[in-house]
C-alpha cells in the first residue's frame, strides 16, 4: 500500500502544474465477492479556484451526470446514498489533499460497473470527471488458458486472484493435478495501474489421454470462510489417432446400407466419405454415417473415410460389393431381311455374379448356352421358317431378364394347297391362298371371258383377306354354263399372286364341295323316306275303312277328276313362270354345259269310268272310283 501513497503524491505534484480539472482512477479493478475493494483516486482543479466552505466529493455509479440521477455511492456532505451502498462505502483519501480514494466493503456482483467522481468546491465550482474506474466483482478466480493446447507440447496454466482489499490477502491452490505427468507450480505477485493481483502457474506436458479431464483452481482467504473455486476441462488438440469403418460387405441391389466412420481426434476432424475421386459426404464431427439407399451396381467399389483436423490426417477404406440379377440384355434391333441372308445376333448383359445367356426362338432353344456377358447367334442362309421372335435369356442366382427382337424374312409369294375351285349350291366358288412377305396381292383371270378380277373389280363377289403373311382371295361364279364334251362342267379360272420379289400364276382345279354333295344325298334319302311314310299311311287308312264298311278292298278314288286336272295345269304354269324368273342367269365358265330341266306332268281325265272286277266299287256317298297304277 505504501507504493500507492507514493504514486498519489507524485501525481499531485505533476497535475498541480497543469492547473486543469483532472482525475486519475484505475481503468479496471477487480475483487472477489463478499470481500472489499479499494479504488485509488486523485484529482486536480484549476489553481485560480478558491474552495468555498471546503472541498467535498461525490461518487456516482453508472452515470457521471447528476441530472440523470445516477445512484449515489458516497457523498461527503451527507450520508444519503443509494440503498445498495448503505453502510458499505468509506472515503479513505483526504479531499483537501486531492485524494478521493474509495473503499467498498462486502461487495457483490451487482456492484460491478463504472464509478465516477464529482468534485464540489462550493458555488459554481463543481465538476464531474468523465474518467471512470470499472469494477469487476468475481465469484470465482480467473484461469489464463492458452487459446490452443496441443498434445505433447509444454503447457502453462495461470490462476489469478485480485489483492485489492487491505484487510484480506488471498492464497491460491491447484486441484486435480494427481494424474498430470510431472506438474510444476510457481507463484507471482503483479501490480498494475495501482491494483494488485496474485497468480499461480501450473506447468506440464499434456497427452491426448488428458483431453477432457478437469483441473481446478481454489482461492481462499486464511482465517475466513471465503473460498472460491473454478474448474476447467482440458481441450487438448491432437491429430487423428484412429479411423474405424465397417468391414467390407456384400449387399443386394435395391437394398440400403449404412457406412459408418469414427475418427478419434481433437478438434473433431473434417470427415469425408470418398468413392474414387468423388466426395460423397462430409461433416465436421467425430463420426459420420453414409447412407446408401436403393443401391445400384454402379455403387460397387472402394469407399474411403478420411479424417483431417488440421493437426494430422488419417484414412481407412472398405469394399462394397453389390449383387444383382442380370440386366435387360442388349440385342440387335428388329430387322427385315431377304430370304437367304446370313445374320449374327448379339446379346450382351451385366449381372453379379456373371449370368448365363440362352437364345430362344418362339420359345424353343436355338444355339448354345454361354456363361459370359456376350453371346452371338449366327444364322446362315435364313429361310422363311426363320421368321419370328428371337429372345435372349440371361440368368443368375438372383434372377433373370430377357430381351427380344423380331426377324422378318421377306420372300417371293408361294401358292398354298388350299387354292382351288369348288362346286357349291350357288354355283362355283374359287379360292386362292398364298403366303409371302410382303403379303402377296391376288388376282383372278377368266381367260374364256378375258376378264381380270381384283380389288378394283366389284363383280363376282370378289373378296380378299390378309392374315399375317398369308393372303386369301375368293370369287363366286354363280352362273351355269355349257357342258363340255365329256359331260362335266368346265371351269377355267387362273389365280395370279405377286409381290415385290416375284409373280406366279396357276390354273385352279375344280372340286365338288363335300358339304353340298352330302346335303343332296341326305335330302334324297329323306324325301324317299317321307314318300314311303305317306304311302304307308294312306294304305293303312284305306284298310281300316274297308273293315268298317264290310268291303274287302277300298282303293283311292279321285273325287271330281275334271276339277283336279285344272288345278294341276294351273300349278304347272306357275312353276314354269317361277323357273323362268329364277333361272335368268348369264352362262359363265363350266356351267355353260348344263341343260335346263323340263318339268314333266300329266293330266288325268275320268269319263264314264267303270270299276274293274274286284278292284272297283261305289263308296258310301255313291261316287265311282277306280284303281290307278304307275307303270
Amino acid at each position: 500500500m505504501w507504493c500507492l501513497e507514493l504514486l498519489l503524491t507524485l501525481l499531485l505534484i505533476v497535475n498541480d502544474a497543469s492547473c486543469q480539472w483532472n482525475v486519475w482512477v484505475p481503468r479496471d479493478i477487480s475483487a472477489m465477492t463478499n470481500s472489499c475493494v479499494v479504488i485509488p483516486c486523485t484529482f486536480m482543479y484549476p489553481s485560480g479556484i478558491r474552495p468555498y466552505r471546503g472541498i467535498h466529493g461525490i461518487w456516482y455509479f453508472g452515470q457521471p451526470y447528476p441530472q440523470l440521477f445516477p445512484p449515489v455511492v458516497f457523498k461527503s456532505r451527507t450520508d444519503v446514498v443509494h440503498e445498495s451502498y448503505k453502510g458499505r462505502t468509506k472515503l479513505l483519501g483526504d479531499l483537501h489533499q486531492r485524494n478521493c480514494t474509495l473503499l467498498i466493503n462486502n461487495i457483490g456482483t451487482e456492484h460491478s460497473g463504472r464509478y465516477y467522481f464529482r468534485a464540489d468546491l462550493g458555488g459554481a465550482n463543481m465538476y464531474t470527471f468523465p474518467d471512470f474506474a470499472e469494477l469487476k466483482v468475481l465469484d470465482q478466480p480467473n484461469i489464463d488458458v492458452p487459446e490452443e493446447i496441443v498434445s505433447d507440447e509444454s503447457l502453462e496454466l495461470t490462476c489469478y486472484a485480485p489483492d485489492n482489499c487491505p484487510d484480506l490477502t488471498p492464497e491460491i491452490q491447484w486441484m486435480y493435478t494427481d494424474y498430470l505427468p510431472d506438474p510444476e507450480f510457481s507463484s507471482d505477485y503483479l501490480e498494475e495501474s495501482n491494483t494488485a493481483v496474485l497468480s499461480n502457474t501450473l506447468t506440464f506436458t499434456p497427452r491426448p489421454m488428458h483431453n477432457g479431464q478437469l483441473l481446478g483452481c481454489r482461492v481462499y482467504y486464511p482465517n475466513t470462510t471465503l473460498v472460491y473455486e473454478r474448474l476447467i476441462s482440458l481441450d487438448i488438440k491432437y491429430a487423428p489417432r484412429s479411423v474405424w469403418v465397417n468391414v467390407s460387405s456384400e449387399v443386394m441391389e435395391g437394398s440400403s446400407v449404412m457406412l459408418h466412420c469414427e475418427v478419434d481426434s481433437n478438434p473433431p476432424p473434417r470427415i469425408s466419405w470418398m468413392f474414387g475421386d468423388q466426395e460423397l459426404l462430409w461433416d465436421t464431427a467425430s463420426n459420420i454415417s453414409l447412407s446408401l439407399d436403393d443401391v445400384t451396381p454402379a455403387q460397387e467399389g472402394l469407399y474411403t473415410c478420411i479424417g483431417d483436423n488440421g493437426y494430422g490426417m488419417m484414412n481407412t477404406s472398405l469394399y462394397l460389393a453389390v449383387k444383382y440379377p442380370p440386366r435387360e440384355p442388349l440385342v440387335n434391333d428388329s430387322m427385315t431381311v431377304l430370304e437367304g441372308t446370313s445374320l449374327a445376333l448379339h446379346c450382351s448383359t451385366q449381372g453379379s455374379p456373371a449370368p448365363t445367356l440362352t437364345w430362344l426362338k418362339d420359345g424353343e432353344l436355338v444355339g448354345t448356352i454361354t456363361a459370359d456377358e456376350l453371346s452371338v447367334l449366327e444364322i446362315m442362309d435364313i429361310t422363311p421358317q426363320g421368321d419370328g421372335q428371337y429372345r435372349c435369356l440371361a440368368e443368375n442366382e438372383h434372377g433373370r431378364a430377357s430381351s427380344s427382337l423380331n426377324i422378318t424374312v421377306e420372300y417371293a409369294p408361294v401358292l398354298l394347297e388350299e387354292s382351288k375351285c369348288t362346286v357349291v349350291r350357288e354355283g362355283v366358288q374359287c379360292v386362292c391362298m398364298a403366303t409371302g412377305n410382303p403379303e402377296p396381292t391376288i388376282e383372278f383371270y377368266l381367260p374364256d371371258l378375258n376378264i381380270t378380277i381384283n380389288e378394283t373389280d366389284g363383280r363376282y363377289n370378289f373378296y380378299t383377306h390378309t392374315d399375317g403373311h398369308t393372303s386369301t382371295g375368293m370369287i363366286k361364279l354363280r352362273e351355269k354354263g355349257e357342258r363340255v364334251d365329256n359331260g362335266g362342267p368346265a371351269v377355267n379360272v387362273h389365280c395370279s399372286i405377286y409381290n415385290m420379289y416375284g409373280r406366279e400364276s396357276i390354273l385352279l382345279e375344280l372340286q365338288q364341295e363335300k358339304k353340298y354333295m352330302m346335303a343332296v344325298i341326305v335330302g334324297t334319302i329323306g324325301g324317299v323316306a317321307v314318300i314311303a311314310f305317306i304311302i304307308a299311311a294312306v294304305r293303312y287308312v284305306g284298310h281300316n275303312n274297308k273293315k268298317e264298311n264290310g268291303n274287302p278292298r277300298q282303293d283311292v278314288v279321285l273325287e271330281n277328276p275334271a276339277l283336279y286336272y285344272s288345278a294341276v295345269k294351273k300349278d304347272k304354269q306357275n312353276l314354269r313362270k317361277k323357273v323362268g324368273e329364277d333361272g335368268d342367269y348369264q352362262p359363265v365358265g363350266s356351267m355353260a354345259g348344263l341343260e335346263r330341266q323340263e318339268l314333266n306332268y300329266a293330266a288325268l281325265e275320268f269319263i264314264g269310268a267303270r270299276p274293274r272286277e274286284g278292284a272297283s266299287g261305289r263308296g258310301d256317298d255313291g261316287s265311282n272310283y277306280t284303281e290307278i297304277k304307275a307303270k
